[in-house]
């Protein structure tokens, strides 16, 4: 069996659910009455409608099928009773519901023993105008028993409650990106209660915390996380931009190992669904399992079937055309990595290191990202918990790393190549920083040693791309800035 230890060092095949607090949630092996007779069709048919008026041009889907709504809002659609949601992907200038735990209500389930079937869809339109608009992403709030439970509602929610009061935007809409409890599903209740506390609809995506483990195949692991958030893939749209979600998750059907693919299905869905928006448009992608990142090259021994996916390159080949985002959680630690035409970012977490401490085993404050659309163009921030919007690094005085004690270093958690590091002594440039593969050294005291941190003792400081070290010629008004992509500047005096 995988150590926990071993999962951090190869981002590989466990899970971990032997953490999971002795016990384990375990599926049926065939979801009752769906998969007896997979072949048998179902006709779906029904309205989109607002306002009391059709809708046309809408996509519904099945999650193989998508079609449009014609000149009436009518759709109709042949299924089969092997699936089990019909969901729209929502489309601009309309208000995304909620259910009642807070997450977005864009889908109906099929039965799978009525061989014609009525769903339709009554929307919502917005009261002002969704081109310009905010999304949070929350990765990784990876709860696992009732102190977690109690730090995500009593310190994370409420952070994030502030930093959407402080956005002020109608508009605002989260995303969940995956491992949303820690193997203990029945914390989806107390997951549930946080998100609705926000106020605002959230999008889950499933990680590899949140499956049923036990079932014979990757196909019934999704059971309980439907049976609270519904499809496991789909769309929907805001303004001038379109957002997919993905299930990258495949479990090997033993134990708890998982690799980060994206099966047949999905793609010849998102294929189907992209075929809809037109090329040069803003698509954003969220998934859990990173696509990519620079821990193959930080760590090139490590197995990596775990932490990033198999077959990134045939959705690589999907977004061509596109102002493609990619965002992913998984690692605990963050990386911008620009592939081409596509941008990934793996976001730090909420949980920071599994709820050890302040931040991740990189160094990245617990926290989560706040992202802007205004048309086409998409900005964004990492928002550390408890500190302010505007704390974008973190300065270490000359002496404190261990391994390059003659420098003063810098960990600058969201940096990407765009953003310029500087540093003033006496109000006068004198240089940059150079950027060092290395580990941030307050991680490396929270978490060295098979002894710390207290309450997660695998968890090790990692290799970041985001230290950067210089050497002061005065250490008086030694100022660090950094001006990041957008033009918008952080500047932090450096204590000797």
């Amino acid at each position: 069996m995988f150590k926990r230890r071993d999962f951090l060092k190869s981002l590989g095949l466990s899970s971990a659910a032997w953490l999971s607090m002795g016990t384990s949630v375990l599926a049926d092996p065939v979801p009752s009455g769906r998969l007896l007779n997979p072949f048998s069709a179902i006709r779906l048919r029904g309205k989109v409608s607002a306002s009391g008026k059709g809708l046309s041009g809408v996509a519904v889907s099945d999650g193989r099928t998508i079609v449009l709504t014609d000149g009436n809002g009518e759709y109709e659609l042949i299924s089969f009773n092997d699936r089990e949601f019909v969901f729209l992907s929502i489309p601009s200038g309309y208000q995304i519901e909620k259910q009642a735990n807070g997450s977005a209500a864009f889908f109906q389930r099929i039965i799978p023993n009525q061989s014609d079937q009525t769903c339709s869809f009554n929307l919502i339109p917005n009261a002002a105008s969704d081109e310009n608009h905010h999304f949070l992403l929350l990765s990784d709030t990876q709860i696992q028993d009732d102190y977690e439970a109690g730090q995500l509602l009593s310190t994370s929610i409420p952070d994030v409650q502030q930093t959407i009061a402080r956005l002020s935007d109608p508009n605002t809409f989260g995303i969940g990106c995956g491992d949303l409890v820690f193997d203990r599903l029945e914390l989806f209740k107390e997951y549930n209660q946080g998100i609705a506390a926000t106020g605002i609809p959230f999008f889950q995506v499933i990680g590899n915390h949140d499956m049923n483990f036990g079932v014979r195949s990757d196909e019934g692991t999704a059971t309980t996380f439907k049976g609270h958030f519904g499809p496991t893939y789909y769309s929907w749209n805001r303004g001038e931009v379109h957002y997919v979600v993905l299930d990258d998750v495949f479990y090997l059907g033993v134990g708890t190992k998982y690799i980060g693919y994206i099966p047949e299905e999905q793609l010849a869905w998102l294929e189907q669904d992209l075929a809809l928006v037109e090329k040069g448009k803003t698509v954003v992608v969220s998934l859990h399992i990173p696509t990519y990142t620079g821990a193959v090259q930080r760590y090139p021994d490590r197995d990596t079937l775990g932490g990033t996916v198999s077959n990134r390159e045939h959705l690589y080949r999907l977004l061509e055309g596109y102002n493609a985002h990619i965002l992913s959680g998984h690692t605990h630690f963050n990386d911008n990595m620009i592939m081409g035409h596509v941008y990934e970012h793996c976001h730090g977490t909420v949980c920071g290191a599994w709820w050890s401490g302040p931040i991740c085993h990189d160094g990245t404050p617990s926290g989560y990202a706040v992202y802007e659309a205004k048309g086409s163009e998409l900005k964004w921030q990492y928002k550390g918990t408890g500190l302010s919007i505007d704390e974008q690094f973190r300065v270490y005085p000359k002496g404190y790393h261990p391994d390059f004690q003659d420098f003063v270093s810098v960990n600058c958690w969201n940096y990407d190549p765009a953003w310029e590091l500087s540093w003033y002594e006496n109000g006068i440039k004198v240089g940059s920083p150079e950027k060092i593969m290395a580990k941030d050294p307050w991680s490396m005291e929270l978490h060295s040693g098979p002894e710390l941190p207290a309450r997660r003792k695998w968890v090790e400081p990692q290799l970041n791309d985001h230290m950067f070290f210089f050497q002061p010629t005065n250490s008086e008004n030694l100022v660090f800035e950094a001006k990041d992509r957008f033009g918008r500047v952080y500047s932090k005096k450096v204590e000797g």
